[in-house]
C-alpha cells in the first residue's frame, strides 16, 4: 500500500546524526514534514547555536503550515548534543528518542567531515580525524540503532550517508574516499547481519551537493563550472535533493525489499564517462 504523499512516515520515530546542517538537516525537515518524530544530533559547539535555532524555526514553520492541512500530522523534534566518535553519544541519542516516543523505526548515520587536501601534504591528524568521524562514528551510531531495533523486535531502517566518492577517486580526497567506501561496505555487511531481524540497511550516495563540506569547490567558479558540465542534469545538487531518496529508504511501504543497496543520487554524474 502506497500512503498519501504527506503521510509516508506518519507515526514513525527517527534519529539522525549531524542533523542541523546540510544533508542531515534537509532529511530531518522532510521526515518531520512526513509526520515522523525526529531526534537530531549535533556537536553542541557555539557555532552550532545559529544552525540549531534556524532549524527549530523551520520546524515550527512546518508545524504551523501543517495545522491547516487536513489529516497531516507534523512530527516533533528532540535535539541532542554529542560527538559521534564517542560510542556513548549515539547510545544516548537513541535512548532519548525511545524515552520520548517509545521506539526507533529509522536511523540516519549522516555526520561526516571533509577537508580537501593534497595527498603528499596530508598530516596524520587529518587522516585520523576523517577516519574517526566518518568510519568509527558511523559504525558506533549504526550499532546503537541496530541494538535498539533488534531489541524491539519489529525491524527498522538504517540509512548511512556514503558518497559517490565511495565509487571514484579524487586527487584532493585520498583521506576521504576510503572512509566513504568503508561506509558502503559497512552497510552491505550490516544488511547481511541484521536481515534476520527485519532491519534493512542501505547507503545513500550523494554526488556533488552544495553543502558546507563542498564550499571549497562551490566558491571556485572554474571548478564549479567543471563539475556542472559533468552532471547530465546540468546542476549541482542541493541538500533537499537527498531528502526524497532518504524518505524512500525509510518507508517500509515503498522500499520494504530494498536491503544492502547503494542508492546513487548524483544527477547522472557517475555514468557520464564521455
Amino acid at each position: 500500500m502506497v500512503l498519501p504523499r504527506w503521510q509516508l512516515l506518519n507515526g514513525k520515530t527517527a534519529a539522525i546524526t549531524g542533523g542541523i546542517t546540510g544533508i542531515g538537516r534537509a532529511i530531518a525537515l522532510e521526515f518531520v514534514r512526513q509526520g515522523c518524530n525526529v531526534a537530531i544530533n549535533h556537536l553542541g559547539l557555539d557555532r552550532d547555536e545559529y544552525h540549531k535555532h534556524s532549524f527549530l524555526k523551520e520546524v515550527q514553520t512546518l508545524r504551523t503550515a501543517g495545522q491547516g492541512r487536513a489529516g497531516v500530522g507534523v512530527g516533533e523534534v528532540l535535539e541532542v548534543a554529542g560527538d559521534v566518535t564517542l560510542p556513548e553519544t549515539s547510545e544516548i541519542l537513541v535512548q532519548k528518542a525511545v524515552d520520548r516516543w517509545g521506539k526507533l523505526d529509522v536511523f540516519v548515520a549522516n555526520a561526516g567531515v571533509f577537508k580537501p587536501a593534497k595527498f603528499l601534504e596530508i598530516k596524520p591528524e587529518l587522516l585520523e580525524h576523517s577516519m574517526s568521524v566518518n568510519v568509527n562514528g558511523t559504525f558506533y551510531s549504526c550499532q546503537a540503532a541496530a541494538r535498539q531495533m533488534v531489541k524491539q523486535g519489529h525491524g527498522g531502517s538504517i540509512i548511512a550517508i556514503s558518497s559517490i566518492s565511495a565509487l571514484v577517486g579524487g586527487g584532493m580526497q585520498t583521506h576521504y574516499t576510503p572512509t566513504k567506501a568503508a561506509v558502503l561496505s559497512l552497510v552491505q555487511s550490516m544488511a547481511i547481519s541484521l536481515g534476520k531481524h527485519k532491519v534493512r540497511c542501505n547507503a545513500l550516495l550523494p554526488g556533488t551537493i552544495n553543502t558546507q563540506l563542498a564550499d571549497h569547490d562551490m566558491k571556485n567558479p572554474i571548478k564549479r563550472a567543471y563539475l556542472e558540465a559533468r552532471i547530465p542534469l546540468g546542476r549541482i545538487g542541493s541538500p533537499e535533493d537527498m531528502a526524497g531518496p532518504a524518505v524512500f529508504l525509510a518507508c517500509e511501504e515503498l522500499s520494504g525489499y530494498v536491503n544492502g543497496a547503494p542508492l546513487l543520487a548524483d544527477g547522472g554524474m557517475f555514468v557520464n564517462l564521455q
